[in-house]
């Protein structure tokens, strides 16, 4: 009878036992298991809690037991699909986006995001600039989008280096306490008068499976702010202050508004937007131009007040300038 060769055997995976650090506590234990095992599906997460194999400080738990710093965490050994090796950011991509980081401190780094990057991957794109970011910075041990933009937007995202300056942050985002200023190309000349637009946003699906959002009655409250900046020959740059957060929210609010954002392919009629194009206009107009926030605590308890402005890029100045040349002003 023959004997296994030991060293032809594929080794058992472990027990996992993570002691749980300052940045993790407080967060529901099915969380703190998905970022312990990345890629391993949530109904086995689940199943190995409801099995008893998931202890914490050898106690039996349950998904949304609280995890405290200095907890110890046993983790059952987890069989992992082996992931599809996914196209990395070359290196140009990533000069790119470490020279559109605005401000970076020990909890959080500002990029200006360039037009065109989606703000993650997915959807056919194999990475946007969070994957670029976590390309570029392996060392890290934290990296999450605080809130996102539209891949044609451009302009300041936050992303957080801890879990808890990402708390921090969402929770001062829900509470409406950090301040986002967007600048917009509209069409027409925009009417003095209207200073807000509060309008209900409801998100729906074209028959080709698109996402759009339009004005309608059992949508979610939404309310955006403008002023006009400048006024052009057949188009106005307007500030636009997001006081809610819906998806496209400035998009719709300024279509419904009859001044609908120039290059916007969803939201702007066909004979405007070929106007645009012809004209030289190359993308969306539409960029995250400031931030006004006070920055997560301190070692010393501590959040001081951040004001960020973000540059146009190329396209966003040389359209400006055009327009300025063709209204008879210097830029």
């Amino acid at each position: 009878m023959s004997q296994k060769n030991p060293s032809l055997e594929t080794p058992r995976p472990a027990v996992l036992w993570v002691t749980v650090d300052e940045d993790n506590d407080g967060q529901r234990l099915d969380n703190f298991l998905m970022a312990q095992l990345r890629g391993v599906p949530k109904s086995i997460i689940y199943r190995i809690v409801r099995k008893g194999e998931v202890r914490i400080n050898k106690g039996r738990v349950k998904p949304d037991t609280r995890v405290k710093t200095g907890d110890q965490v046993r983790i059952p050994p987890v069989v992992r699909k082996e992931k599809v090796p996914q196209v990395a950011p070359g290196d140009r991509v990533q000069a790119v986006i470490e020279a559109a980081v605005v401000f970076e401190n020990e909890q959080l780094l500002v990029v200006n995001k360039p037009s065109g990057i989606a703000v993650h991957g997915g959807s056919g794109l194999s990475f946007g600039l969070i994957e670029v970011l976590r390309a570029g910075r392996p060392q890290a041990r934290f990296l999450e989008l605080v809130h996102r933009l539209d891949r044609d937007t451009s302009g300041l995202v936050m992303v957080a280096k801890k879990r808890s300056a990402l708390r921090y942050l969402q929770d001062e985002l829900r509470h409406r306490h950090i301040r986002k200023h967007y600048h917009a190309l509209v069409s027409g000349d925009w009417p003095a008068g209207v200073g807000k637009v509060a309008q209900p946003l409801l998100r729906y699906e074209m028959p080709n499976g698109e996402r759009r959002v339009k004005v309608d009655s059992s949508g979610k409250e939404s309310l955006t702010l403008f002023r006009c900046i400048e006024r052009y020959s057949g188009y106005s740059l307007v500030e636009a202050s997001p006081v809610t957060g819906r998806t496209h929210q400035i998009r719709v609010h300024a279509a419904f508004a009859g001044h609908p954002i120039a290059g916007d392919d969803k939201y702007m009629d066909d004979a405007s937007l070929k106007a645009f194009r012809a004209f030289g206009g190359a993308r969306l107009m539409l960029h995250a131009r400031a931030l006004e926030l006070s920055l997560p605590p301190d070692s010393e308890g501590k959040s001081p007040a951040l004001k960020l402005e973000a540059p146009y890029d190329n396209a966003f100045a040389a359209a400006l300038k055009k327009l300025a040349a063709r209204t008879g002003r210097n830029s």
